[in-house]
């Protein structure tokens, strides 16, 4: 199996070269195995869904699907953990609609974690933010040739095609995570209200140092998961299982005040770039014709 010839890493919740029964059934009738809302898979569109779970990059799958976090519902438990005392009762709300104090709409939040007491009073709660890793280039046509001929399709290799896709790990966290947590996660932290995000280590590899503090003392907790291959046996290779590689504690400021701080370079060098250019254009004039007067 050449992963790194070949972009797409999970379709439909298996490996793209698992030929179980299993896999062959959930390819067919495009089921997502992740605690969807559905049973299907609804993404980029509900008819011929987008059904990529993952894609590899560096020989190492990349999760770019939100509700591939969903499986076993294990960054649920994470959360509660980090929210709760151990014997707290509680539940999960899914897609909360958070309101800024002029009614405008601040956005959904994943999860919203509910603890409550004997009576079903609710007593506190959390928010869970779940982060995928964006992708940049053409993940559609390796994945509607592959779900041509999925015997065969993961034999192909899509290096040389145009628009190769990989992750987009800039996107993600600055025009996604940091947006997130600076509206939606603004008014949890006005409310002295926990936060959770999950996200896929090699996103969280890219974000700026963080300033880590004790669980006690946290307003974040940043859990960070990576896909482990569990392995079967002929037709299944093994599937990719979510698992919690590490677990990083953080104040709400430090650490947006950490992913929005830039860190420039010096200014000789962005002279010397402009240099370069003023220099190409001089030796290039533009061909500027000049049109005889009309009058």
């Amino acid at each position: 199996m050449l992963f790194n010839k070949h972009p797409l890493a999970e379709v439909f919740g298996f490996r793209i070269d698992d030929q179980s029964e299993l896999a062959k059934r959930y390819r067919l009738q495009h089921l997502c195995p992740f605690n969807n809302k559905v049973p299907n898979c609804t993404k980029d569109r509900a008819k011929n869904p987008l059904g990529v779970c993952s894609i590899y990059f560096e020989n190492a799958p990349v999760i770019t699907c939100p509700i591939r976090f969903r499986q076993d519902w294990v960054v649920i438990e994470h959360a509660a953990a980090f929210f709760f005392d151990e014997k707290t009762r509680w539940t999960s709300l899914t897609e909360v609609r958070l309101y800024e104090a002029n009614g405008k709409i601040a956005g959904n939040v994943d999860f919203v974690l509910v603890s409550y007491d004997e009576n079903g009073k609710v007593i506190d709660f959390g928010a869970l933010e779940i982060q995928a890793v964006y992708i940049s280039g053409n993940i559609r046509d390796p994945f509607e040739v592959y779900m041509h001929d999925p015997e065969n399709g993961h034999l192909l290799d899509w290096q040389k095609e145009p628009n190769y896709p990989r992750p987009d790990y800039l996107s993600s966290s600055r025009k996604r995570l940091v947006p997130q947590l600076l509206y939606k996660g603004g008014i949890f932290h006005s409310w002295k209200k926990k936060i959770a995000v999950a996200l896929d280590k090699n996103l969280f590899a890219t974000l700026p140092p963080l300033k880590r503090v004790p669980k006690s003392k946290a307003d974040i907790a940043w859990l960070i998961y990576e896909l482990k291959l569990q392995p079967g046996g002929e037709p299944s290779p093994g599937r990719y299982y979510l698992t919690k590689i590490d677990e990083i504690y953080t104040e709400f400021e430090s650490a947006l005040l950490s992913m929005t701080t830039p860190y420039p370079s010096s200014v000789e060098e962005f002279m010397k770039l402009l240099q370069e250019k003023v220099d190409e254009s001089l030796d290039f004039p533009p061909n500027n014709q000049v049109l005889d007067s009309p009058f």
